[in-house]
């Protein structure tokens, strides 16, 4: 099928989506499995189940708002089986971003307008502390038609039912200039100009859309006279997020905030199964957004994470002023597995988001709750790294852990000459393993390694000098992550754009079970990679820092934690 529909959430309301592998990567689809979408789970496995990412008990998954004391996360889920098939909206709710209560569904298909399905959508927070959900149904044709649902008790902090009144639903279909089988995931509302505005992803052959709609009183709602921005040879925009963001400082914006601000717009590619956004200036009177000049604004675009990070979403939280971004990474072994072990799909530890100090990219940070699981810290410091050299993290479980490491490159002279051509970062990190040993790297952590490193998870660095300064390029592969064949086990990259005046680079990464994410240089450049170990599981996992460079770096220090459970975990 055409559509694949995902998360949107906006104080984050989201969907997920279902996987499939194809010859170089992973091709997203609301695929049909018939004889397995309604497999019952009869025993959970927990091998590779994570330990304190976002998971229902069982079964497929697919995001979040926060009300009244309770960050809520709305998410597509199969209550009958590991694939995708038979979705409702699930919900769940939790007084720190770390510990979720499972609620009962918040939206089964069931009305006219959505009888066929009840795609992602976002939340917003209208004036008077009222919720308001504008999410996409399926009718009857199979068109993707634009609904909004509201709490059935405002009064209830838990937000237990909601209603979708028939008087104003569907609130936004598709004229006849647009195509109506694709055009879904409502963004986040915001008010401009004394109108409510809100985008609907969508596309025009390969042209990629994000369609503006305007409201003075969010029920008749009306297309603006040009799309707030499209890229030709993009395809299908889905899962679009607008949002401003402060040009300095450590503060998050509400998503209405206008004036000294820059904005952000985020779209999810449904050609190539990433995302990409641009930073520019949002002119409210024209309807129009601009992204600056030094912007990639296509394909080769900026990205929140350069792995397995798909259909995300970012919401304000008023509490903490702060913007949250959610992502969600899918599994990369088969839907047969999937249904062997009895889920599939994790949302990623939730991250802050602000502007780099130099006004180009982002930079993201996990939420400061998820320190609450940290165990006793292990600590090395001013451990030198020859050439071949590998030291073990020891005294922490490797399998759900926390590392944080800096290191310092005493000599960056010797870097190996950088090739202009070279624009591809994942292609670089394909050609460039840890085997290929350089001048100033590879170095780095060896994550989910086996005793003897018949598996392991190279997260690492190479530095190249270019003609007026040095290249970083951060990689996470997983091609020798697991001695099972039938997995997907790419080498993911991304370089980094930091000053090494100071000789040192940092990374942190969040291991478990399944999933490394990986935040290099205070988080301008994150890769999450899902791998599937056999012998590097649980107490038989272990972590490495080495240097396969002829140059010697050092370890200045190291600090890391196991990572306990959460006390709740949607039970």
């Amino acid at each position: 099928m055409d559509i694949l529909k995902l998360l949107s959430l906006c104080l984050l309301v989201w969907n997920l989506i279902a996987i499939i592998h194809f010859n170089n990567g992973v091709e997203g689809s609301h695929r049909i499995y018939p004889e397995l979408q309604s497999l019952s789970a009869v025993k959970v496995k927990q091998l590779h189940k994570t330990g304190y990412h976002f998971q229902p008990p069982k079964h497929w998954i697919n995001g979040p708002m926060y009300f009244k004391g309770y960050y809520h996360l709305f998410y597509q889920y199969n209550p009958k089986g590991a694939v995708w098939g038979n979705i409702v909206w699930a919900h769940s709710v939790s007084k720190d971003l770390v510990n979720w209560e499972a609620l009962d569904f918040a939206i089964t298909p069931s009305a006219p307008f959505d009888i066929k399905g009840c795609w992602s959508g976002s939340a917003t927070i209208l004036p008077g502390n009222k919720p308001i959900i504008f999410y996409t149904g399926i009718d009857p044709q199979e068109n993707q038609v634009q609904n909004y649902a509201i709490p059935e008790d405002e009064s209830d902090p838990y937000l237990r039912k909601w209603k979708r009144p028939l008087e104003g639903n569907p609130m936004v279909v598709a004229d006849k200039s647009m195509n109506a089988s694709a055009f879904r995931d409502p963004t986040t509302a915001w008010q401009a100009n004394g109108y409510w505005n809100i985008l609907v992803g969508s596309k025009n052959d390969l042209t990629g859309i994000a369609y503006l709609f305007k409201s003075k009183d969010l029920k008749k709602w009306t297309k603006a006279q040009h799309p707030l921005h499209s890229v030709p040879n993009t395809g299908m925009w889905e899962c679009p997020d607008f949002y401003p963001v402060a040009k300095s400082g450590t503060k998050g914006l509400e998503t209405s905030v206008l004036g000294n601000v820059k904005h952000v717009l985020k779209v999810s590619l449904d050609l190539t199964r990433y995302e990409y956004y641009t930073i520019g200036t949002y002119y409210p009177d024209q309807d129009k957004y601009v992204p600056d000049k030094d912007q990639v604004d296509g394909w080769a675009g900026l990205r929140y994470d350069y792995g397995n990070f798909y259909a995300s979403k970012t919401f304000f939280d008023p509490v903490k002023n702060r913007r949250i971004l959610w992502g969600w990474a899918n599994e990369s072994d088969s839907k047969q597995a999937d249904v062997k072990k009895g889920w599939a799909g994790i949302q990623l530890i939730p991250r802050t988001v602000l502007l780099d100090p130099s006004g180009k990219q982002l930079v993201q940070w996990p939420v400061e709750e998820i320190e609450t699981l940290r165990g006793e810290k292990v600590q090395m410091q001013n451990k030198m790294l020859k050439h071949g050299e590998l030291v073990e993290i020891k005294g922490i479980t490797a399998s759900q852990a926390d590392v944080e490491i800096t290191f310092s490159i005493p000599n960056l002279d010797k870097a190996e000459p950088f090739d202009p051509s070279w624009k591809d970062p994942q292609d670089l990190c394909f050609k460039k393993k840890t085997k290929v040993h350089g001048a100033v790297g590879p170095f780095g952590l060896l994550v989910f390694a086996s005793e003897k490193l018949e598996e392991s998870t190279p997260v690492f660095f190479r530095i190249f000098k270019a003609q007026k300064n040095h290249v970083v390029l951060m990689c996470s592969d997983a091609s020798s992550s697991t001695l099972t064949k039938r997995v997907y086990k790419p080498a993911f990259g991304g370089f980094v754009d930091v000053d090494l005046s100071s000789k040192k680079l940092s990374l942190r990464s969040l291991i478990d079970n399944s999933v490394v994410e990986s935040f290099a240089a205070g988080g301008k450049t994150c890769i999450t990679s899902r791998v599937y170990p056999t012998l590097a599981v649980f107490h038989q996992a272990h972590v490495f820092a080495f240097n396969n460079g002829t140059e010697t770096v050092t370890i200045d220090n190291v600090n890391a934690w196991s990572m306990r459970k959460p006390k709740q975990m949607n039970n």
